[in-house]
C-alpha cells in the first residue's frame, strides 16, 4: 500500500514539473536575443539562437524538413514526427514553432523545432 501511495507521490510530483514554464535565461550583457522572423534568423544566422515563428507549413521537403514562411520569407526546418499536433496540418494552417537555428559550415540556416502547436 505504502509502495502505490510512494509511486503516485512520484507521478504528481513528475507532473507538476513537466507544467512549469521554462526557465528564464540570461538578459545581460553578450546576451543573445530571441528571433521572430525568419528575416532576423537569415540576415544574421546565430547557432542554438532560440526562435519563435508564427507562419504556415508551406511545403515538404524530405521526410522531416519542410519550407517554412511567416508570410515574408521562407526557410527550411526540421520537425520530428512526435513534434506534430494531433490535430492534420496543411500549407493553409497557421501554426508557430519553437526551437533553435542549426547554421552548419557552407549550409543555409534550419530550425530544428522542438515545439509546434496549431495556432488561430
Amino acid at each position: 500500500m505504502q509502495k502505490t501511495s510512494f509511486l503516485a507521490a512520484i507521478a504528481a510530483s513528475a507532473t507538476l514539473l513537466a507544467a512549469q514554464p521554462a526557465l528564464a535565461q540570461y538578459t545581460g550583457p553578450g546576451a543573445q536575443g530571441m528571433a521572430v522572423s525568419v528575416q532576423d534568423i537569415l540576415d544574421n544566422p546565430v547557432d542554438d539562437q532560440r526562435v519563435i515563428l508564427r507562419g504556415h507549413l508551406v511545403r515538404q521537403v524530405s521526410d522531416d524538413k519542410y519550407l517554412f514562411s511567416d508570410g515574408q520569407k521562407e526557410i527550411r526546418v526540421e520537425i520530428d514526427r512526435k513534434r506534430f499536433p494531433a490535430q492534420s496540418i496543411d500549407e493553409k494552417t497557421r501554426v508557430e514553432i519553437v526551437g533553435e537555428v542549426e547554421k552548419d559550415f557552407l549550409e543555409s540556416p534550419e530550425i530544428d523545432v522542438e515545439v509546434m502547436r496549431v495556432v488561430e
